[in-house]
């Protein structure tokens, strides 16, 4: 059994969605079927889920919504007619909008019914679109399916029972569709994960039915080294195992949503991804363990917007709970952190700048003056993080040096070095100015 999962840009029209379904009949092992909502068409598009989260914002400023809601309408509107099907489902977007805003849900569980309706929709028109095929398709609501989910609306988690729910699904005869991105609390409320969450239920689903292959059909053939927007026809990875694939999701890759992995790594089912526009292509397959090759390095990864809190304090290694009293600063202020690198007498704490705007920062820096007493603290923004990624690189000597030359003769400086315990990534900190010129460097020398 095989549970396959469609990304936006699959099932953004007509067109592509016919791509779906032919996929879908080449193989009667693909029973399970996952879809987001329809995506961008082209550039100038606008993806169906932004589109919602526009109408729920109206709403909730006491604005006009119809624009929002007419074009969402259209959108499903010009998919129906083209595959010749039931346009019913304008009909029923129209009353889940108005059920939603109708209830007495808090705003934020209405955000999240409202933007959840985009994968809903297209899940009920693809499975009537295959059922016009002649196949045995059926839509099914994750409530039905048992995806339940912790009351966090916008960044729900999956409870553990739901799997058993799953597992009965493997009984059901024909295709089914289910609708990703949500799921249901215990007492029946409507919630999402956070944004691209349609992976976190498909790969929720595989480790669910126990497939014997997850795959993830987007619109590019596989995983490459290296952004092809920074560098020009990149080699591409035929293999990697999920920690790789993990650090490299992190770290700015965005053919998945860095938690997607997690349900099929801990299940280790292999994932695949593939591209709806050449579905016999090779893809990338993520295995949990792989044959050793001969560059330790798969892949490098950049990502922006990120800042630098530096503490420094003399003796700090002999204070008993720095560390901890720190981080419980920031955790007291609603802050999360990314990384840590430290020394004896001086502690770095890298942060998204998102996490801490400058309206913030102000009071950190002085709760830290006030409640740590330390010789300096400043904050350093405008760093982006390069890594580069390979279970190989802790057996290969001078992997660090090959970068660090590589950073050099892209005359980049290195505001930050840190290897995680893994050893599966190493990571620098730059100035966001220079993460093409470094990008291009690295890919020269580990794969040129």
């Amino acid at each position: 059994m095989k549970v396959a999962k469609f990304g936006g840009s699959s099932v953004a029209s007509a067109e592509q969605l016919r791509k779906v379904a032919n996929i879908i009949k080449n193989d009667k092992d693909r029973r399970a079927i996952v879809v987001s909502a329809p995506g961008k068409r082209s550039k100038d598009d606008t993806k169906v889920t932004d589109l919602l989260i526009g109408l729920g914002e109206a709403y909730q400023t006491g604005k006009s919504y119809e624009k929002q809601l007419d074009q969402v309408l259209e959108r499903f509107k010009d998919i129906t007619e083209q595959l010749e099907i039931s346009n019913n489902i304008i009909t029923e977007i129209k009353q889940d909008v108005e059920v939603v805003f109708s209830s007495d849900y808090s705003n934020a569980l209405k955000l999240d019914a409202i933007k959840a309706i985009g994968e809903d929709s297209l899940a009920k028109v693809l499975s009537e679109y295959l059922k016009s095929l002649g196949l045995e398709a059926t839509y099914m609501n994750p409530k039905d399916a048992g995806i339940y989910l912790s009351d966090e609306p916008g960044n729900a988690q999956i409870l553990d029972e739901s799997y058993d729910h799953l597992y009965k699904l493997r009984d059901r005869e024909g295709i089914f569709v289910i609708p990703g991105f949500f799921g249901y609390t215990k007492d029946g409320k409507l919630v999402t994960f956070s944004r691209g969450g349609s992976d976190i239920t498909g790969s929720i689903v595989a480790a669910g039915v126990q497939a014997d292959l997850y795959e993830n059909f987007t619109d590019v053939d596989s995983v490459y080294s290296v952004n092809p927007n920074i560098v020009e026809n990149p080699k591409e990875i035929t293999s990697l195992t999920y920690k790789e694939m993990r650090e490299l999701s992190y770290a700015g890759f965005a053919v998945f949503h860095d938690e997607a992995l997690i349900p099929a790594f801990k299940a280790s089912i292999p994932v695949c991804i593939k591209n709806t526009n050449n579905p016999n292509g090779l893809g990338t397959i993520i295995v949990s363990q792989k044959e050793t090759s001969e560059n330790p390095v798969v892949g490098i990864a950049s990502d922006t917007g990120f800042l630098s809190l530096y503490v420094s304090k003399y003796l700090m290694n002999r204070e008993l709970g720095f560390g901890r009293r720190l981080l419980h600063i920031l955790e007291d202020e609603g802050i999360s952190f990314e990384h840590t690198p430290s020394g004896i007498d001086d502690m770095s704490v890298i942060i998204r700048e998102s996490q801490l705007p400058k309206e913030k920062e102000e009071n950190v820096i002085k709760r830290i003056k006030n409640e740590l007493d330390p010789d300096m603290v400043y904050t350093e923004r405008d760093l982006a993080l390069v890594m580069i990624v390979g279970e190989g690189m802790n057996s290969t000597i001078g992997i660090a040096e090959k970068a660090t030359a590589a950073f050099s003769r892209a005359n980049v400086n290195l505001e930050m070095i840190n290897q995680g315990s893994s050893e599966v990534s190493m990571m620098f900190g730059i100035k966001s100015s220079g993460v093409d010129k470094a990008v291009k460097s690295l890919y020269q020398a580990f794969f040129e």
